[in-house]
């Protein structure tokens, strides 16, 4: 009787979590890896009493071409677990996420957000929310004794091809709407009819979102004009805009000219796309302060690699603001302290928009119910509203923070290793760090004298003539990121250019010196 194990083709790579979720190449996310961890994280949930037997779980997905596949073995470890699949079907992020809360049961959605369509992902979220940190090292030990049980069984019974492949899939059960219903009707049932006479242009590329988010701004009472809906996945990311998107939505712009604004999401829905009627991007960390301010926030907790506008806009809103390092499970946790400290009105959001509610807000003689997971309907809903209610364009809106210009970018295939070395290198802010820094962040190049260094998350150097230069890798792919702050765009613009210019960029030129 041969072990599964031992009737592999092929060596397994275990899936790892990112900043948020498991992501990985598709190649490396077999059926049985991803049916593996599933098992681990149903068995986390029993063993911490928060599943009982015979449970719903509800599982949703995006549409990158391998999220199908990818639904089936999940749908099979939640089967096999003796637990009841109810599938919600092409959804965002949010909305099973809020289906998942309200019915008080776990969740799974399919997806790898942003990044490419060679990857892809699992978000696992507790009937309560999202999976912390601190959850990550008992669901690892539960997936890592559900492997163990399974590598070591009947390799003719355990369903599974010597490729990891399921063979004979299980189909998923019909689609039940009850959770896009209840998601369209959390903002139709308060924000009905405020945009009349709204034009928006709604980019829908590969979104999950393209349809369903239509509709809530329809029924809002805008006239939405869909356009760019592809059928090949596009991996577009709120935090890395390129020329060739701010270049797209410019020509939006001009061929629209009557357009309130121009919004989109990434591809699960959970970041927001907000560009003014001129046609600008305007990022996630200020869209959460108008957001913040809109809701008459008393707390707010968002990622140290946002702009320093946000802090002073806030501040000066009597917002009590806190950093935190990147991911929303780090938001998360800032805001249940926050609420745990008697605040009644408790936001966050990420630098890519993803916007969340601690509580249950009272909002236009309506209950915004908590969704402490991110967001993008609402921030581009409330964005609008805020411009709409003052009768300003869009972009006034934004013009009334401070004005600090923000551009961020990144570079592929950066060795996680080397960059281990880099933060490892320049981690202690003091004198001796800053004159190696000053070597790649030179007087040349346009820098001031490093003043001081935060190394919550990453390598954000500060410069005595305002500029702000933030290196971190990616949590979901192996990409270095770079954040420039500013007091022009162009300088913004800039700071990022000379960071991962190819070959001989800052990023790489530390890379070699690494290496050597």
């Amino acid at each position: 009787m041969p072990k599964l194990r031992d009737t592999f083709t092929y060596e397994p790579v275990e899936l790892t979590f990112g900043t948020s979720g498991l992501r990985a190449l598709v190649t490396d996310m077999t059926d049985l890896e991803c049916y593996l961890n599933t098992l681990g994280f149903l068995r986390f949930l029993s063993e911490a009493h928060s599943l009982p037997d015979a449970s719903s779980v509800y599982l949703a997905g995006d549409l990158r071409h391998s999220t199908p596949r990818i639904l089936r073995a999940v749908h099979k470890a939640i089967t096999d677990a003796g637990h009841k699949t109810i599938n919600c079907g092409f959804i965002p992020t949010p909305a099973v996420t809020l289906f998942g809360i309200e019915n008080n049961s776990p969740s799974i959605m399919v997806t790898g957000s942003h990044i490419p369509d060679d990857r892809n992902g699992i978000k696992f979220i507790k009937a309560n929310g999202e999976v912390l940190k601190e959850d990550e090292a008992a669901i690892k030990a539960a997936v890592a004794a559900v492997r163990e049980e399974i590598y070591q069984a009947d390799a003719h019974a355990s369903g599974f091809g010597q490729e990891g492949q399921l063979i004979t899939p299980l189909e998923l059960p019909a689609v039940e709407t009850a959770a896009e219903v209840l998601y369209h009707h959390r903002y139709v049932d308060i924000f009905s009819g405020v945009f009349t006479g709204k034009k928006i242009v709604f980019y829908q590329h590969s979104s999950v979102g393209r349809d369903s988010l239509v509709k809530i701004l329809e029924d809002l009472g805008a006239e939405v004009v869909p356009v760019g809906r592809s059928e090949k996945f596009i991996p577009i990311d709120t935090e890395n805009v390129t020329a060739e998107h701010q270049a797209y939505f410019t020509q939006l712009a001009s061929e629209h000219p009557d357009a309130f604004a121009i919004v989109s999401t990434d591809g699960d829905a959970d970041r927001p796309f907000v560009v003014d009627e001129k046609g600008t991007f305007h990022r996630g960390d200020v869209l959460g302060a108008v957001v913040a301010t809109w809701l008459k926030a008393d707390f707010a907790a968002y990622p140290v690699s946002a702009s320093d506008a946000v802090d002073d806009h806030l501040t000066k809103q009597s917002v009590t603001w806190t950093h935190t390092r990147i991911g929303s499970p780090y938001v998360v946790v800032a805001m249940l302290e926050a609420l745990q400290s008697g605040k009644r009105r408790v936001t966050g959001w990420e630098v890519n928009g993803g916007f969340m509610i601690g509580n249950d807000v009272e909002v236009k003689g309506g209950t915004l119910q908590a969704l402490p997971t991110r967001d993008a309907i609402l921030p581009i809903i409330i964005a609008l509203l805020a411009a709409a209610e003052a009768h300003k364009p869009v972009s006034a809106i934004f013009a009334e923070l401070p004005q600090r210009f923000t551009q961020a970018g990144l570079i592929d295939n950066f060795p996680g290793d080397v960059y281990h070395a880099i933060q490892s290198r320049f981690s202690a802010n003091r004198p001796q760090v800053y004159k190696e820094l000053g070597t790649y962040f030179t007087a040349e190049k346009g820098f001031g004298a490093i003043t001081h260094t935060d190394n919550l998350d990453g390598v954000r150097i500060y410069f005595d003539n305002g500029d702000i230069a933030h290196l971190r890798q990616s949590g979901n792919a192996p990409q270095l990121r770079i954040y420039g702050i500013a007091g022009t765009q162009e300088r913004a613009d800039d700071i990022v250019r000379l960071a991962i210019t190819e070959p001989d960029g800052i990023f790489r030129a530390m890379q070699k010196d690494i290496a050597e």
